[in-house]
């Protein structure tokens, strides 16, 4: 059995790090041991892992900037650190997950002789001129490239051409069972709900000034993040907190999804939105951005809304319309646990990864690994 060692240098808990337990916990899907080294300043991070059970190796107490990272990245300690337990754990390939493991992971790979595989989770960091200081050589020295979503693969591909042929797309899965479909709601205020880290690319800005044009609708905003204070204080100067409420960061993300009646999305550029698979695997439709990576979760006007006219004006007039009728959302909910059911299933997920990992060890078995995953 494979013995993966998953990389993971960050300091917000957001989609990439509720997919690694999501994989990690899984041996006997994956058919691989998993063992997460992890640089974090974050408890909250450290608690995730700890309490899903995952055999974790954590490097301490790290800050999180720019320097940071840079030094980090390129500098010798946390390299032998990494090293070290890549030799102790008899690590037989490396997974990396975050933008600040990628330099990292692929820099570790070369000192123990082992291949690397990265899970591309966004194309943030790709757009962001501070993030690509030796880019295209952590991609050269990467072994292969998990893409989450077709837009990402693209995209991935438009960027650095010479590492097209290493990537290939592995859907994100969601436990079926565990984000089980519940009732619509039947009373109260059409409530939307965004879930996920606040962070300048999810635009919640935008949501919070078009709720101020939406008079009949609420939303409730699940997560933490930078940008927390300048949203509250936000809601604030519309007066809006009687419709907008902050629920902080929830371990379990159930509650909030069967309290609403539809999920609100209003990122550019997502590369496969994990609360979107989980609101629509629990019978919840979704508003969303019609770029990225939402057209391939959210099917307009039938397991959601896409929105267009990306201004404030537009996504109010979505947000009316989406609210104006609960019983077609309830339906478009009930379509939305039907689409990923049939797409993104946590066993195939896991299955997927488990092939590239024999791939990745033994490389006479690349071609039957493509086949399968075609």
């Amino acid at each position: 059995m494979p013995r993966v060692l998953h990389v993971v240098v960050a300091g917000a808990v957001g989609g990439a790090e509720q997919f690694l337990v999501n994989l990690a916990s899984r041996p006997q899907l994956s058919g691989a041991e998993h063992v997460v080294a992890l640089m974090t300043p974050n408890p909250k991070l450290r608690a995730l892992f700890v309490g899903a059970g995952l055999a974790v190796r954590d490097r301490g107490m790290v800050r999180e900037n720019p320097l940071a990272t840079l030094t980090r990245s390129l500098g010798p300690f946390d390299i032998a650190w990494l090293a070290q337990v890549a030799r102790e754990e008899k690590a037989d390939l490396l997974h990396a997950h975050t933008y600040g493991s990628h330099l990292l992971a692929a820099r570790t790979g070369l000192r123990v002789g082992i291949p690397v595989l990265r899970t591309e989770h966004g194309t943030r960091h790709y757009r962001d001129p501070s993030c690509g200081l030796y880019r295209h050589w952590a991609l050269r020295h990467t072994t292969r490239v998990a893409a989450v979503s077709s837009y990402v693969a693209d995209f991935v591909a438009s960027v650095a051409p010479a590492a097209a042929e290493k990537i290939e797309v592995v859907l994100n899965g969601i436990d079926m069972a565990r984000f089980a479909p519940v009732p619509p709601l039947e009373t109260g205020p059409f409530t939307f709900a965004a879930v996920g880290r606040l962070d300048p690319v999810k635009r919640l800005q935008i949501a919070i000034a078009a709720m101020a044009q939406s008079p009949d609708v609420h939303l409730n905003i699940v997560g933490d993040g930078a940008e927390r204070g300048m949203l509250e204080a936000l809601v604030r100067r519309h007066g809006l907190e009687a419709r907008v409420h902050f629920l902080g960061h929830l371990p379990d993300p159930r509650a909030a999804i069967a309290g609403c009646d539809a999920l609100l999305n209003t990122t550019r550029a997502e590369g496969l939105p994990l609360a979107v698979l989980e609101g629509a695997a629990m019978g919840r439709p979704t508003l969303g951005f019609a770029g990225g990576g939402m057209p391939e979760v959210v099917q307009d006007q039938s397991t959601g809304w896409l929105v267009r006219d990306d201004t404030t004006e537009g996504w109010a007039a979505a947000l009316q319309q989406a609210g104006a009728n609960r019983v077609l959302a309830a339906s478009y909910g009930h379509a939305a646990r039907a689409w990923v059911e049939s797409r993104f299933d946590i066993d195939t997920m896991c299955k997927r990864y488990g092939l590239v990992y024999s791939a990745l060890i033994d490389p006479q078995r690349s071609c039957a690994c493509r086949l399968q995953q075609a």
